[in-house]
């Protein structure tokens, strides 16, 4: 929240909305989605090999993407945010945490979240250089990872995470139960 005086002299609030700060430009975006299973394509078939995936059941897909003006404080955040907002739905359609749930974690880099419309065509110049959202991406996976297997329940509840590659285009399969999907700024 922020105060201030408005026109008439009277006290004015303005609400911030999101986990960005009021008045400045976020520097990151996460979209973040149910799934009853998901898989990910990580690596196309090549002559010889085939096709490598990664695959979740019940749990959350997290599509993350970094804005110029990001750093590795900004990590935490978003990793306490994804492991404890109250957005998966229980059999009994109570809202609870992916941790309380327990649920599988599918994170996959997605550039295209930092697009913006200039005419018809999309424009990614707030988009983070590649070097620093690929080392951002990673910070965010292993901190996740590491929550994750620090929690009991998860352990207990066979919980995994898996993750897309940063910079590489992917194939996705999702069976969802909404869909039911939210986007975070921070």
């Amino acid at each position: 929240k922020r105060s201030g005086r408005d026109s008439s002299g009277g006290e004015a609030r303005l609400h911030c909305r999101g986990m960005a700060d009021c008045g400045r430009a976020p520097v990151a975006r996460a979209l973040l989605q149910q799934c009853l299973h998901a898989k990910l394509q990580v690596k196309p078939p090549e002559s010889g090999s085939e096709a490598e995936w990664v695959e979740i059941q019940r749990g959350l897909i997290i599509y993350v993407c970094f804005f110029k003006g990001a750093n590795e404080e900004i990590v935490p955040k978003m990793v306490n945010t994804f492991l404890n907002v109250k957005l998966s739905e229980t059999e009994d359609g109570k809202y609870v945490s992916i941790v309380d749930l327990p649920g599988s974690i599918l994170i996959i880099p997605q550039a295209t979240l930092g697009g913006k419309l200039k005419g018809r065509h999309m424009q990614y110049h707030s988009n983070i250089e590649k070097e620093i959202g690929m080392e951002l991406y990673s910070q965010l996976v292993t901190l996740c990872e590491k929550e994750l297997a620090a929690d009991a329940r998860c352990a207990e509840a066979g919980v995994v995470l898996r993750h897309g590659t940063y910079g590489n285009r992917q194939v996705l399969n999702v069976d969802t139960n909404g869909p039911f999907t939210h986007m975070i700024e921070f």
